[in-house]
Order: structure tokens, then sequence, then C-alpha cells
């Protein structure tokens, strides 16, 4: 989840035309604003006291930007004009009216090239690209933004390079380039700290807490993120607080830890709530639902899907409105209402079909007023000087070809979207079948399982009850035999050491019985069935096994599932007394109130854990297929020398 408002504050806080100033007491503003003359100085008194309240009260610091520029415009002030744009758009995106904020950018790109300030031009650039980015119009914002950064580069201002690279940082991330994003959020942070930039750096740790769930790093995700709440309540900077809480919502999220998500989207919705920020609100909405589909409260989750989804739509959020369909598919798909989930999918695929067309319309929009522009230039053109109606006509007709020839490539341009479309449904379609034969292998996997540990009953009982007791009976048949017998001396210790023998095979097949269906599992349960098993493997050679539990004193867990995780430390215990020529091993099971964890850890030779994926044996292979049916998490962290670390994580 990409959260507008945390993008917006990085993209447009710092990089616009107005310094960093420090915050002054409102108070003293206040009174000055009241005798200050109208001059410029009178501007930058408006744009300051507008900043105090734009972090809470964005409505009223837009008023104080407006006066801003109305004086400029009077004064002639080109600068003052360019501080109202830049703060007033910030304002804007804020808000999502990225429309306004867009021309207002452009606007203050031709000011600055007029003015020959390289400086301020490289700042409007990167507002407009940044309002291109918001837009999701990623080729226009690549532009503005690598000409901004040249002109930032020839200038070498590392406070801008910070800005900057936080930038670049969330494009990249849009573009799933997590690692490229990651490279530039570090030296964003870096670089913020070392000039004490706090604002810059709240949104540079909010961003970077994107790229650490992005790499499965969800406490570095939290580190950061409680750095950047610390930042927003210090400066009061309530867009930043809601957008860095939906992000602990997702963080929670993926860490399985449903309670701390619902406390955080919560907090999201009240702030978004006062400050009438609908796109926050939505999402934060969207992740409650999740929070009762996760802990099975479906119509709850439906109403609250609902919610998000009319106020996008109201507030015409094409996109989030898109999001909200697919989710509501997904709780009809869970609830199994079939035909619910198929009208979703059906209103959806419209949905996405009007904002393809509309990004087409846009692009034919613009090549018009582009050819309307050229009309006007051409018009002018001719009514200077009579002496250029040739050149004139010439260059006319250079113009119509180049209209010719771009409306020629805006059909190619649809064709291409509408074959892209097609091929973007029958790849949802697949991805659909493909879940279904996941599901069924999954269901075929289950069946095998249970019938290899039915099969496993079975073969101990027999061997315990039948061949284990029909040797017993031998043994107490020769026993009896040798009192009544008179056996010579020298026949006496051969028989002794078949007496022997026969022991031996009766314990022999009662540990195997044993190790097929423990007795203590079915009887006392998971714990006890593994610290016996680890005992036994413990006083049995020169491994020294050790096994601890957390929190598994009053489960009941079901049988099946005891079973599997019993299976699993089986094969892995033995897979380190085969291979890993290790002294000692480590079994750690863990129960918490959101799920069971197993470490099974030792100290041998270690070995490269990608070869598991060239060729996995039967153990492995029984490994991944119990820890599929369970629904678990598997990671391996092993190398050669260093010995092997396996974790697994189920819910509980």
């Amino acid at each position: 989840m990409r959260h507008k408002f945390l993008i917006g504050i990085v993209i447009l806080s710092g990089i616009c035309i107005a310094n960093a100033q420090t915050l002054m007491d409102l108070d003293s503003l206040l009174i000055e604003y009241k005798t200050a003359e109208l001059d410029t100085s009178r501007v930058l008194l408006l744009i300051n006291i507008g900043q105090q309240y734009e972090g809470n009260e964005p409505e009223t610091a837009k008023k104080y930007y407006e006066e801003a520029g109305t004086l400029s415009k009077q004064l002639n002030y080109k600068r003052g004009t360019l501080k109202f744009i830049s703060n007033y758009t910030y304002v804007l995106n804020m808000q999502g009216n990225y429309d306004t904020a867009l021309n207002m950018n452009l606007e203050s790109v031709k000011i600055s090239r007029a003015m020959g300030d390289s400086l301020a031009l490289a700042k409007c650039l990167f507002n407009t690209g940044s309002s291109y980015q918001l837009l999701n119009d990623y080729e226009d914002a690549i532009s503005y933004y690598l000409e901004g950064k040249k002109i930032f580069s020839s200038l070498n201002n590392e406070i801008f390079t910070a800005q900057s690279s936080d930038i670049l940082q969330v494009l990249y991330q849009k573009l799933k380039r997590y690692d490229k994003a990651f490279e530039l959020g570090q030296e964003a942070i870096a670089l913020s700290r070392k000039y004490d930039l706090d604002f810059q750096l709240g949104n540079a740790l909010g961003n970077m807490a994107i790229n650490y769930n992005a790499r499965n790093q969800f406490d570095k995700a939290l580190e950061v993120l409680n750095e950047a709440l610390q930042i927003s309540r210090r400066t009061d900077n309530k867009y930043l607080e809601v957008s860095v809480q939906l992000n602990f919502a997702e963080t929670w999220e993926k860490k399985l830890q449903f309670d701390k998500m619902k406390e955080h989207a919560e907090i999201a919705k009240n702030l978004a709530v006062a400050l009438g920020d609908v796109q926050s609100e939505g999402l934060a909405l969207k992740l409650l639902s999740a929070y009762y589909l996760y802990t099975k409260e479906l119509q709850k989750a439906t109403e609250l899907a609902n919610q998000s989804y009319l106020l996008f739509q109201k507030n015409d959020l094409k996109r989030e409105e898109l999001a909200g369909l697919s989710w509501l598919g997904n709780i009809a798909l869970v609830s199994g209402n079939v035909q619910e989930y198929l009208r979703y999918g059906e209103e959806g695929n419209l949905l996405a079909d009007q904002l393809l067309n509309e990004n087409i319309q846009k692009k034919i929009v613009e090549l018009e007023k582009k050819y309307e522009t050229t009309l006007k230039e051409e018009k002018i053109a001719l009514l200077e000087s009579r002496d250029l109606q040739q050149q004139t006509k010439l260059s006319n007709k250079s113009n119509l070809n180049i209209i010719l020839i771009s409306f020629i490539v805006v059909l190619f341009l649809l064709a291409f979207l509408i074959i892209l479309n097609i091929r973007q449904k029958l790849i949802i379609r697949q991805k659909r079948i493909s879940e279904l034969e996941i599901g069924q292998q999954l269901m075929a996997t289950e069946a095998v399982l249970l019938g290899e540990e039915k099969e496993r009953v079975r073969v101990a009982r027999d061997l315990h009850d039948g061949l284990g007791g029909l040797l017993s009976g031998i043994k107490f048949s020769f026993q009896n035999m040798k009192g009544n017998l008179d056996i010579p001396p020298e026949n006496n210790e051969a028989f002794d050491k078949g007496m022997e023998m026969l022991d031996t095979s009766i314990d022999e097949i009662r540990r195997i019985s044993h190790n097929m269906m423990p007795e203590t599992l079915v009887k006392f349960g998971l714990d006890t069935a593994l610290k016996d098993f680890c005992s036994n493997i413990d006083q049995g050679g020169n491994l020294q096994v050790t096994y601890q539990s957390i929190g598994m004193d009053d489960y009941d867990m079901e049988q099946s599932k005891a079973v599997s995780l019993y299976r699993i430390v089986q094969e892995l215990v033995y897979n380190t007394v085969k291979h890993a020529q290790a002294n000692t091993v480590i079994v750690q099971l863990i129960k918490n109130d959101e799920n069971l964890s197993l470490t099974v850890e030792d100290d041998g030779i270690g070995f490269d854990p990608t070869l598991l994926e060239k060729n996995k044996g039967i153990g492995w292979y029984n490994i991944y297929s119990r820890v599929n049916l369970l629904k678990g998490k598997l990671d391996i962290h092993a190398a050669p020398g260093k010995g092997t670390s396996i974790h697994l994580t189920f819910n509980v």
C-alpha cells in the first residue's frame, strides 16, 4: 500500500520555493501581521504564518497563502508568487486536488524560467514532477525530475540532494524497484540527519518503512516508523502522523498482529476525519475492514469495506475505488457469496476500462491543446510580418504533418492499451485457475499425509500387538522350556545368547512402533511427545539434544496438526543426526496469542540452502508438504561451516 499523504509531504514540503524557516511563535507572527505594511516583507510574513497552520489547519493556511499571492501580484513580486504557488500547491496535494496543483506548478516553471534563476527553476521542476507523479503520469514526472536533478547536481547543494533522493525513492517504489529505492532512502535519511532537517527526516523515514516492508524486514519498518511518529508529533504535523499511522497498521498486518493493526488504523481514521482527508479516511476504513475479515467478523468487514468504497466513489478517487471493489470481491469470496464476487469483478473491469479510456482521452486532449497553441502562434506570426507568409505556410504544413503523425501514434497507443487490457484480464483469470489448482494440490497432499499417518498407526499397532506379542510369547515358552529340559552345559551359553537376541528383537520392534506412532503423542500431546523424543535421541549417542517449550502447558492442539509438527521435528532431527556432524541440537517450541513457532538449530557443518531448490529429497519434500498443509512459513538460515537454523511459524 502506498499512502498518498506521506508521498505528498515528501515531495512538496522541502522542494518548494519557500526556504525552510524556523518555526516562530504564532501569536507573535499574528501581532506583527496586524501592523505590517503592504510590501514584500508582508508577503514573507503571510507565507510564514501559513506554514504554521498547514500541518493541522490546512484551510486557514490556504487563506494566508492566497493573500500572499494576491499581494505578490500587485507588487509584481515574482519570488513572492513562486513562494505562494509552492506552499499553496503543497496543501492542495494534501487535500487531493492534484489537477489544480499541477496547473499552478506549470505556471511557476514558466515564471522561474523567465527570471533566469536556476535554483528556483530546479525547485519548481521538482514540484511539477511531483504533481505528475501524484496523477500517476510517471513519464512526465521522470522528465521534470531529471531536468531538476541535473540543476541541483550542478549547484552541489546537499540539502536539496537529500530532498531529491527522497522524491526519487518514492518514484522507484512506484516502479517496484525497492533496492534502488532503499539506496536513495538511505542517502535521504543520512543527509537529513546531517543538516537537522527534522521535517524532511520524518518523511524519509516513513518512506523507508515501505522499503523494509517490501523486504519483509518488519521490525526495521516499525523502528523507522516510531522515529517518524515522534517527529510528526514534535512538529505537530497531522498529515505526516496520519500517514505514519496507516503504515504502522499495514506493518502490523504483515506481522499478523491484528489487534495492533486495528489500533493504528483507528487512530489514522480519526486524524483523517479531523483533517478532512477523505483518501486516508478511506484507506483506514479498508484496513479496519481487513481486521474484521481476519477475525472472521464478515458482516462488520463488509460494512466497513462498503463505507471505504463509497467514500472513494463520492470523492471521485477512481483508483482507490477500483481497489475497493476488488476488496469487496475478496470478502464476498471468503463469505462464499460467489454471485457477489462475480458482480464486483464485473464492476471492477468496467471501472478499469473507464480509467484506461480517460487516460487515452487525456492524451488526445493534450495533443489538441498543442495543436491549438500551434495554430495561435501561426496566426500571430502571420499578423506580425507578411514577409514571413511563405515561411508560415511551410511551418503550417510541417505542423499539420506532426499533428497527423501524433494522431496515428495515439491510435497505435490505443490499440496497444486495449491489447494490454485484454492480456491483463487473461492473466487474472489464469491466476484464479492457478489458485484453484493449488487448493486442489493441498487437498491431495492432505489426503496423502492423512493416509500415511493412518497406515503408520496400523503398522505400528500390528508390530507392537502382533509381532511383538508373538515374540514375547516365544520368549516365555523358551523360558519354561529351559526349566523343564536338561540342557548340556556346552549348549547353555548358546541358549542364553539366543534369549538375549530375542530380547533385542522385542525392544527393536517396540522402538520402531513407537517411532511410527508414539503413544506419548496420542495420550499426552505434542509437548510431552517432543520432550520424550529429544530425550531418547540425547541418550542414544554423542549428540546432545535440548528441548525447550514456552506457552504449551494449557494448549490443546488438534491431533492432525500435532502429528504433522511431530513429524517435521522428527525429520529435521534425523537429518541433523545423518548429515550435520553436529555436537548439539536445540529444539524450541513457543506459543503466543497469535502464532506457534518452532525452531531446530544445530552447530554442525551446515549446507548451501540453494541446493534444496535443485535437489529436494523425500524428507524435505515431506517437510514442505506439511508446512504448506498447516499454512505455515519456513525460513532456513544455513551456510557451509556455520551450522543450520530452521524456523517455522504457524497460525494458531
